[in-house]
């Protein structure tokens, strides 16, 4: 099932790593070291790495040039609870951010303002839910209409049927009395 919760958890962790690297706390430089750094080639998620830098003015909530755990955490949960915008998606799927697959992604961004049920231009984990399954359910009442209208035989019988107890709605018309 598509959801939001891989992007949160490479957000979370990419975060957790970085300031692990840097005790001072992450600022915007220590950041831009760690992406260019070919030591961090192998445990570093760039793309993740990108977004923070990208956006780290929204992430230093207090403005004094470190992210701090409280920060990152209350941004991320922040962001879970109230959802992504189109742009937050687009900007995460070009930059090639795992989390989701492509095709998840392709799929929220094309259907995103069918998926923002509340209108507030952010999708939730449960605003996607929702959509698939009203999807789901259009789906097989689709499907049902079109069974309903091309399968004749509840009105003139089951032709592959050999049971002679099977009738169609008409049977009684066609029907001989042998007694």
């Amino acid at each position: 099932m598509t959801s939001l919760s891989g992007i949160y958890a490479g957000l979370n962790s990419t975060y957790a790593y970085l300031a692990s690297q840097y005790k001072d706390g992450l600022t915007l430089e220590n950041i831009a070291e760690a992406r260019t750094n070919t030591e961090n080639i192998n445990n570093l998620n760039q793309t993740f790495a990108s977004y923070l830098q990208t956006n780290f003015s929204a992430l230093d909530a207090d403005g004094d040039g470190v992210i701090s755990a409280a920060e990152a955490n209350n941004t991320i949960s922040q962001m879970s609870a109230s959802g992504l915008t189109k742009a937050q998606l687009t900007q995460l799927q070009a930059s090639g951010a795992s989390g989701i697959t492509n095709s998840d992604y392709s799929y929220i961004l094309e259907n995103f303002e069918a998926m923002d049920f509340n209108g507030d231009g952010r999708i939730t984990d449960a605003e996607i839910a929702a959509y698939k399954l009203k999807a789901a359910k259009m789906e097989k009442e689709d499907e049902m209409a079109h069974r309903a209208a091309s399968n004749m035989s509840t009105f003139y019988g089951d032709d592959s049927s050999s049971s002679t107890g099977s009738y169609s709605i008409l049977s009684y018309k066609y029907k001989t009395n042998k007694n």
